[in-house]
């Protein structure tokens, strides 16, 4: 589904996001990409949403080449992604249904069918009878699963997020997640930028690490290594003696 190939993204004075990143995303899989702040978490999903372009480098979506997608163009690529951000980017003078039916609309799909896509988005986040509600009336959580319901309404074959529980606590942070693996389930390939370690660990899935906008590489565990490294310590407490 996405491949990253020798990708950098170079910023106004002179600052590289991302260095030579190469990276591959199957079909169907949930991904987490993890790292500090600055490691280039959000700078990959932007290349990848074609928000941005990279300065060298490919970035290939589902079979297309992102160098090869014309401005004009961009709207029909990003139809096949849904995104989902931390601060949900709601329209706050608009009601929930209003909210979701946004990008159905862009789409110029009519009324009766578009209705039917946004309470069917809406029943799949548990908000279907919060249709009517602006997003100030919804707690932090509600209005996040807003925003899921608004990335999925177009049944995406990618569902990229970036920190999506960023703001959230632990309880609504797991419940946010086992959204996003109920959709990974019926086929959706996820991408998530995230910090939260122990949440991820939980969902047991795949971690690309970044560090410095590199492919961070986590050493493999060396039981030996580890045991020799052990009694030399004990040794140098005097606990242990050749």
């Amino acid at each position: 589904m996405i491949d990253i190939e020798n990708v950098t993204k170079r910023y106004p004075g002179g600052h590289d996001a991302l260095r030579g990143l190469s990276l591959s995303v199957a079909t169907g899989e949930m991904v987490f990409v993890t790292g500090h702040s600055g490691a280039g978490k959000s700078t990959l999903l932007r290349l990848i949403a074609l928000i941005d372009r990279p300065t060298d480098g490919q970035v290939i979506v589902d079979g297309q080449n992102t160098r090869a997608i014309t401005r004009r163009r961009i709207p029909a690529y990003r139809r096949q992604i849904g995104m989902v951000f931390q601060d949900h980017k709601l329209l706050y003078d608009r009601p929930v249904f209003d909210n979701v039916a946004l990008p159905l609309v862009i789409a110029g799909i009519g009324h009766r069918e578009a209705a039917r896509k946004v309470r069917a988005a809406l029943d799949q986040v548990s908000l279907l009878n919060k249709e009517r509600h602006l997003p100030e009336a919804l707690s932090s959580g509600e209005q996040q699963r807003v925003g899921i319901a608004r990335a999925i309404v177009s049944r995406p074959k990618l569902l990229i997020a970036d920190e999506p529980t960023g703001n959230l606590d632990p309880d609504l942070s797991l419940e946010v997640m086992r959204i996003f693996r109920r959709f990974n389930e019926v086929g959706v390939t996820l991408l998530i930028a995230s910090h939260d370690i122990a949440l991820i660990d939980q969902l047991g899935c795949r971690r690309i690490p970044l560090e410095n906008g590199t492919l961070q590489v986590e050493a493999e565990e060396d039981p030996v290594a580890e045991y020799v490294e052990r009694l030399e310590a004990e040794q140098e407490r005097g606990q242990w003696q050749t």
